[in-house]
């Protein structure tokens, strides 16, 4: 096991996950680092928004994070090997009105991290577009939407639950201008090229 001085920062957020789920603690990464994470290092966070699943007492998850040698400061975690904050805000992890039931992992040599999917994180995303007005969210689900396998009906209809239908399309809109540009980039000016498959 590598000690948390050599862990990446993807490691570190599986170690302290894998660490709270074996003493019966489940925790889902959502926020900026998953975003980090699924755009490829297109956006940076400092910290690791693990989400207490079904808020277990926190006094507990202040007891296993004091035992893997981190320091409590105010609602964030720290260790004195590590650059980025943890911190472990209230479940059930949601995007707007709708409980996140289906979660993805991550396996590294330090632990499993339970995250959540490319979908749901998208929507994460656009949540604080569609409610705060927030445009760099935005971005940042496009990024995640360029790099990732991901629902778009799926992301529609919780749209159109969450009342953002036209929101929703400029979204879609925007994505696909993205794939558009990466398109015209790999298409030959020469009409009598081959275009490798």
């Amino acid at each position: 096991m590598k000690s948390i001085a050599e862990m990446s920062s993807l490691e570190l957020a599986a170690y302290v996950c894998d660490s709270l789920k074996q003493k019966g603690i489940l925790t889902t990464l959502s926020g900026g680092f998953c975003t980090e994470i699924y755009s490829c290092g297109a956006y940076t966070s400092m910290d690791i928004d693990l989400i207490n699943q079904y808020n277990e007492d926190h006094k507990k998850i202040v007891s296993i994070m004091l035992e893997l040698g981190f320091k409590q400061e105010g609602r964030y975690f720290y260790h004195e090997d590590a650059t980025y904050a943890i911190e472990f805000p209230s479940g059930p992890p949601a995007v707007g009105d709708e409980i996140i039931k289906n979660v993805a992992e991550i396996d590294t040599e330090a632990g499993v991290l339970r995250i959540l999917t490319p979908t749901d994180a998208i929507k994460d995303r656009l949540a604080a577009y569609y409610f705060w007005k927030s445009e760099r969210t935005l971005d940042q689900a496009l990024w995640i939407a360029e790099k990732n396998e991901f629902d778009m009906n799926n992301i529609e209809e919780w749209s159109n639950r969450e009342g953002m239908s036209e929101k929703f399309s400029e979204f879609k809109s925007q994505y696909f201008k993205i794939l558009e540009t990466k398109i015209s980039v790999f298409l030959p000016n020469d009409p009598n090229a081959i275009i490798p498959s």
